[in-house]
């Protein structure tokens, strides 16, 4: 390294530890145990023992700010939210961190045990809905399959060759994820009946946009094989639900100067996380086989409570919201599931 950087065997005591007077980082002049530049600590190690230490320090350190944060998520999310924006950041996981790590967990889960939805049987011992292993998801997977068979087969022709394989590769990660995105919506859809979905012969489609209007005729021609596509590629954009609903959350507090678009990032990303953790939840007790349908008519009392508390709101101020924020969910959806058609996620 240059700039005199480098820790040296010079710097560095027999006990293993650097003994210096100025940060090793930035070079500031140290006068406590932290740098008051950049923030590192003043006092290193460079032993094996101190690998150990930093591996349990991030973990614990991580553990510690997921059982301050997920408990206030629960039963306390307005105040969750108004703390972190008011500067409490240390004690708590960020917004966009417990998203991400939601999303993660939402799709190990479901791939694992499947969704929190679960086809309920009849005398016949049939279920109604969707067969998983019906020929609309057979042939989709089985097309996917042949399409990695394929990629692997031009991607070890090119190692032969000598020839890069980084464009192959990505294309090989993305129909792996594919595959296993099916096998995760095929258990999330199930007991869903088709007939449900159905879009009318009669049904004229005309948005503008006659390759859009093909694609949803497409899509409701096959409903099944549609939710297959939503459910697998869902979580790949699922940040998108931030931005589509920010618009939504500043029309309810237009006239309140005081809130500005950073708090409405802050309220969604931790509200859309709690409904995530909640399917999460409900996929878990579902796999014991116990009804957890009931269980979605948490969300509006989890969107009163966090709004109220919050925004510091009046119960009356808080339900009317609590009701707008239903229904512009519910738009945010359809805006996400519009947008996965016009990108062609859905056939």
């Amino acid at each position: 390294m240059s700039g005199g950087l480098a820790v040296t065997d010079d710097t560095i005591g027999s006990d293993g530890h650097t003994h210096e007077s100025a940060c090793l980082n930035c070079r500031t002049p140290l006068e406590g145990p932290f740098c008051i530049t950049c923030g590192q600590p003043s006092h290193l190690h460079r032993s094996l023992m101190a690998l150990w230490h930093d591996i349990a320090h991030g973990v614990f350190h991580f553990e510690g700010k997921v059982w301050h944060t997920l408990p206030l998520l629960a039963w306390r999310p307005g105040e969750l939210t108004r703390r972190y924006i008011h500067g409490e950041r240390v004690k708590f996981v960020s917004p966009l961190a417990l998203f991400l790590f939601s999303v993660f967990l939402m799709f190990a889960v479901f791939s694992s045990v499947g969704g929190p939805i679960r086809s309920q049987s009849h005398g016949n011992g049939t279920s109604k809905g969707l067969v998983v292993n019906g020929p609309d998801f057979k042939a989709e997977m089985a097309k996917n399959k042949a399409q990695l068979a394929t990629l692997e087969a031009q991607r070890a022709d090119a190692v032969t060759k000598g020839q890069p394989t980084g464009t192959i590769d990505k294309k090989l990660e993305s129909i792996r994820s594919d595959i296993t995105g099916l096998g995760t919506a095929a258990a999330m859809v199930e007991g869903i009946s088709p007939g449900e979905m159905a879009l009318p012969d009669n049904l004229n489609i005309e948005t503008g946009s006659k390759s859009f209007d093909e694609r949803i005729r497409h899509a409701f021609k096959n409903p099944k094989l549609a939710l297959y596509k939503l459910q697998s590629s869902a979580y790949k954009y699922s940040w998108a639900l931030i931005p589509i609903s920010l618009p939504f959350m500043w029309l309810m507090f237009a006239w309140k100067r005081q809130y500005k678009l950073y708090d409405h990032a802050v309220f969604i990303t931790y509200s859309q996380s709690a409904i995530m953790l909640l399917l999460v939840v409900m996929a878990l007790v579902a796999a014991i086989g116990i009804p957890t349908e009931w269980a979605l008519f948490l969300v509006p009392v989890h969107f009163y409570r966090q709004l109220k508390q919050a925004y510091d709101l009046r119960a009356g101020s808080a339900i009317w919201r609590t009701a707008f924020l239903l229904i512009f969910s519910a738009v945010a959806l359809l805006v996400f599931a519009a947008g996965l058609v016009a990108l062609g996620v859905l056939g």
